[in-house]
């Protein structure tokens, strides 16, 4: 986060619930933050923190965003102007996107896989990785399903009808 923030870019970056914070100035031990209070104004507009291991005078802005009943995600940014929780929302819900993106990517097209050495092999691969994934995601949408199910219908259809009118009889 130091690298990003030295380079003048902004980030937004999920803080793990048992992350040590200090959002007294230094009166206080630091908290996790989990345990930090917060009053009605910081759930709106975010909460000014030091994080533990940070140098001493760098301060995040961090939101604490409901994602479910039962789940809550916390989320920093080094742009301290940022006083919405829906704007950290968005971002939080973008960069979620970015990480089920490369997720279905990897489970689903073997894009890592590759065991090309030449530097065009590899962009094919990847490039048809890619495509594979979005013909996947846009069959997927179309049939209602989520893009796992979609891959694996043809298999369940195989599977199926070889369990009802099997190829290969073995006796024993």
């Amino acid at each position: 986060m130091l690298l990003i923030h030295d380079l003048g870019k902004t980030f937004f970056c999920p803080l793990k619930s048992n992350r040590l914070v200090d959002d007294s100035g230094g009166i206080r031990p630091y908290n996790n933050v989990s345990e930090l209070k917060w009053s009605e104004h910081e759930l709106e507009h975010g909460k000014l923190v030091k994080v533990k291991g940070f140098p001493g005078s760098f301060k995040l802005m961090l939101f604490r965003i409901m994602v479910s009943t039962n789940r809550t995600e916390y989320i920093v940014t080094n742009n301290l102007t940022q006083n919405s929780l829906a704007d950290a929302q968005q971002a939080s819900a973008t960069r979620w996107k970015i990480e089920q993106l490369h997720r279905e990517e990897k489970q689903l097209t073997g894009i890592e896989k590759c065991q090309a050495r030449i530097n065009r092999s590899q962009r094919n691969h990847i490039c048809l990785a890619m495509l594979a994934w979005s013909v996947l995601t846009q069959a997927a949408h179309a049939a209602g399903k989520t893009i796992y199910q979609q891959k694996l219908s043809p298999l369940q259809r195989f599977v199926v009808n070889q369990w009802r009118n099997p190829a290969t009889t073995f006796v024993l």
